[in-house]
């Protein structure tokens, strides 16, 4: 077979796995390769010519699978301690996970202490995974000896009459994941207590690979522990206990409007907070993640402050721009549009100052057509008139300086949620944004789900720069998911994420969001009302442009 690796072809004589080539190549620090385009495991077995990319963990795809295979041994460390304890493992502060054991157990050092220790036996013993396809009867029977009654409810709703199921020295599970080739290949995690459970760190791609600082949020982690209070309120967290609801329309008009009023307590919340503080609170700040639904909930709270007497003026921090030319540049020399400094910082807390301060401004208006900055009208607030500003930056203290900190309001919005396809394997927060950006954009840039998938990578660069240092300290945190969304989206993105073919570089993140977006029962869209924060992704929205 003729094998190219990093542009250098070499001639290999019979058929090897990725794994053993690598090992016969030198080759080090690898956990998953690209075999002509395709996503491979380590122990895939080359049949014939190829070219091999071999990743590591700077790669988001191999730093997954990472992540799947540590929590598979912290599953399986748990099972040899005491095969009646139940562990969720849920997406938490600081990029890491939150680790929960079930009622019966406390999370002591002591107890920490001996799991860690068959989590280090396991992994000094360098069992082989393997991956094994079996009959639903025969899975069905593997996760009832081993007590994973969770993994039996998301099996009712699998079309496949065969499941796939990883093997590791007598223990049997699922990470809906590729997985590394042995246990041994875990060099690196961290774990320590953290109330009611306790964090478990692994190595980062945004982070070259390493395992980052740990960094406490309070302000975030409190915003989630209401997303577990709201998983009991619903009977549950897992795509089973949200199917439960689809069965029938009664039903199903009940699940929808529950997840509605949650977004309209928190706007009631919000307007109380905001009215009882009107007297010194002058401007009015939201920021989050792409794919939040910023648009929508600004524009909710403006009719929420309005029924409560308070006028908010929202001015828009696009007006602020410099000319293209005079902007950052990034690492390609392109113009780098999201840096702060492609605003005019100083003339934006120059005016949001004057405004507050009861002066007439004459604000700027960008022309985006010519990429230049024009006079726009003239504003001078009135009394219960504070200012509202929603953008990349707007929490940002650069923009806001000249305002003192008692006058402003900060609200950080995003999706956060604590589902699951099962215990052992949370959904991603940042994979429910990407199904909704994926959406929004073929419904209204006509731009195939492939493109949102181009810039993704790059989404995701500018929030961690600009966004989420920012998150911590606001004012108010306001979860926009809405727990039946899954059960929507899915109409709307299956058809775009099949028809990727498996030969295209995002076939792969494709599968992924198919893998547990399959399992939805579909909800019927008209149940959704008027002025869902949903519809500004599948339109319809009376808030949209």
């Amino acid at each position: 077979m003729k094998i190219t690796i990093n542009q250098q072809t070499i001639k290999v004589e019979k058929k090897l796995t990725l794994l053993e080539l690598a090992h016969q190549q030198k080759l080090s620090d690898v956990y998953l390769a690209k075999v002509n385009g395709r996503l491979r495991e380590l122990t895939y077995k080359l049949e014939g010519d190829a070219t091999i990319e071999y990743l590591s963990l700077n790669n988001a795809d191999a730093a997954r699978v990472y992540e799947a295979t540590l929590r598979f041994v912290f599953a399986m460390a748990l099972y040899k301690l005491d095969p009646s304890l139940k562990m969720k493992f849920n997406y938490s502060v600081s990029r890491a996970i939150l680790a929960t054991i079930d009622s019966k157990q406390t999370i002591t050092k002591q107890f920490l202490s001996n799991l860690l220790f068959e989590v280090d036996k396991i992994i000094e013993a360098n069992y082989p995974i393997s991956r094994k396809q079996v009959s639903r009867k025969e899975a069905t029977k593997l996760y009832t000896d081993q007590g994973l009654t969770d993994k039996l409810e998301i099996l009712k709703y699998r079309e496949e009459d065969h499941v796939n199921i990883y093997e590791a020295n007598g223990y049997h599970n699922y990470m809906f994941s590729y997985m590394l080739p042995s246990t041994g290949m875990l060099k690196a995690y961290k774990a320590f207590p953290y109330s009611p459970g306790f964090i478990l760190q692994y190595p980062r791609a945004e982070f070259n690979g390493n395992i980052p600082e740990f960094v406490d949020a309070p302000t975030f982690g409190k915003a989630l522990k209401e997303v577990a209070k709201w998983g009991k309120i619903i009977g549950g967290n897992t795509i089973a206990s949200i199917n439960n609801y689809a069965y029938n329309r009664d039903s199903m008009v009940d699940f929808v409007n529950l997840c509605e009023t949650k977004h309209n307590g928190q706007l009631a919340k919000l307007g109380e907070m905001i009215s009882a503080d009107i007297d010194d609170i002058k401007l009015i700040a939201v920021a989050g993640p792409s794919s939040s639904g910023k648009t929508t909930f600004t524009n909710r709270l403006r009719i929420e402050l309005m029924s409560r007497g308070i006028k908010p003026q929202m001015i828009s921090m696009d007006d602020y721009y410099f000319a293209k030319e005079n902007a950052p540049k990034d690492d390609e020399g392109k113009p780098d549009l999201e840096h702060v400094a492609a605003l005019d910082i100083d003339q934006f807390n120059a005016d949001m100052a004057a405004l507050v301060q009861g002066e007439k401004v004459t604000l700027p208006k960008f022309n985006f057509k010519t990429g230049k900055r024009e006079i726009g009208h003239t504003l001078q607030l009135s009394e219960n008139t504070p200012i509202l500003i929603e953008g990349i930056h707007a929490l940002n203290e650069q923009l806001t300086s000249l305002i003192p900190n008692h006058q402003k309001f900060k609200i950080y919005i995003a999706p956060q949620t604590q589902l699951h396809i099962d215990d052992h394997n949370p959904i991603s927060i940042t994979d429910l944004r990407l199904l909704r950006r994926s959406v929004r954009d073929v419904r209204y840039r006509n731009s195939p789900v492939t493109q949102t998938m181009d810039m993704w990578s790059s989404v995701r660069r500018g929030e961690f720069r600009w966004i989420y240092p920012n998150q911590e300290g606001v004012n108010f945190v306001f979860n926009s998911e809405l727990t039946y969304e899954f059960a929507i989206l899915k109409k709307y993105a299956m058809p775009h994420l099949t028809a990727i073919p498996n030969d295209d570089p995002h076939y792969i993140t494709a599968n992924r969001l198919i893998k547990f977006l399959k399992y939805f029962k579909e909800i019927d869209e008209d149940l959704i009302p008027a002025n869902s924060l949903l519809l500004e992704f599948i339109g319809g929205s009376p808030f949209h442009d």
